[in-house]
């Protein structure tokens, strides 16, 4: 059984999972997907196109599925894709895709404080945080257990690795690897050992992220020769293989050292 107030307005074509709990002047539009268990605190509005798994938390104030700020738009129907476990907090705004048949994807078990902005088309994975008041811009791709910390400024179309921290204050408009702290001023400020730590990476390999990272942000070379280095001087693993894909994929350049 749901409970959902009388006070809520929601369109009778919206589809609603069970177990939720539906709170008063919560705005659902018609063309919305929610799963079971979730809960939708006052002033939250969902709108059309949103797609939203199981167990999401969306406090007061939220937006989900909100009309891409992009000057493409043409009004084509897309979506905004939500999936399980995430708290979204008061006053986060997530827009749809752009274009017919497009997404913007948060994956599972997200946190997005209060204040922060998922613009169209994003891709984030799972397990990440998003800090007061950061705003990622359209077309970016966001791995599994990034920490944004808060005031952040993501530029369009830029790529952050797994398991990247991202201190207070940055602004990028290039791309963030694997692993690594970037400071508040966005450069490399070594390899995110705790994280590492925390999720069983063994000693030996972190080792090894950071020799490979020596390479990329302390050697006298390009990144394309960093890349060679890598390759063929540090010992194989899934974290080395998942740093030099995200590198050679690399479009815009990565950030810089201090």
């Amino acid at each position: 059984m749901n409970d959902i107030s009388p006070k809520a307005e929601i369109d009778p074509r919206a589809k609603i999972g069970q177990n939720c709990k539906i709170f008063p002047f919560v705005y659902i539009e018609g063309d919305v997907e929610i799963g079971d268990n979730c809960i939708l605190f006052p002033f939250v509005s969902i709108l059309n196109g949103t797609r939203m798994g199981n167990s999401n938390k969306i406090h007061q104030g939220a937006v989900i599925g909100a009309l891409p700020q992009d000057f493409n738009f043409r009004g084509e129907k897309s979506e905004c894709v939500l999936g399980n476990n995430n708290i979204i907090r008061e006053n986060v705004v997530i827009n749809r895709a752009t274009h017919r048949g497009c997404q913007t994807v948060i994956g599972n078990d997200n946190m997005l404080m209060e204040g922060s902005h998922i613009s169209h088309d994003t891709k984030m994975g799972d397990g990440c945080v998003v800090g007061y008041g950061t705003k990622i811009a359209g077309d970016c791709s966001i791995g599994n257990g990034v920490i944004y910390s808060s005031s952040v400024i993501e530029n369009a179309a830029t790529r952050v690795g797994d398991r990247a921290m991202i201190q207070a204050g940055a602004t990028f408009s290039k791309d963030i690897p694997p692993y690594i702290i970037v400071t508040g001023d966005t450069c490399y400020g070594g390899v995110n050992s705790y994280m590492l730590e925390k999720d069983e990476v063994n000693d030996k390999v972190i080792k090894h992220i950071n020799n490979a990272y020596r390479l990329v942000f302390h050697g006298q070379t390009s990144l394309f020769d960093a890349i060679y280095q890598v390759r063929d001087q540090i010992p194989d693993s899934e974290e080395i293989r998942n740093i030099v894909e995200f590198l050679e994929k690399s479009e815009k350049g990565v950030i810089g050292k201090k």
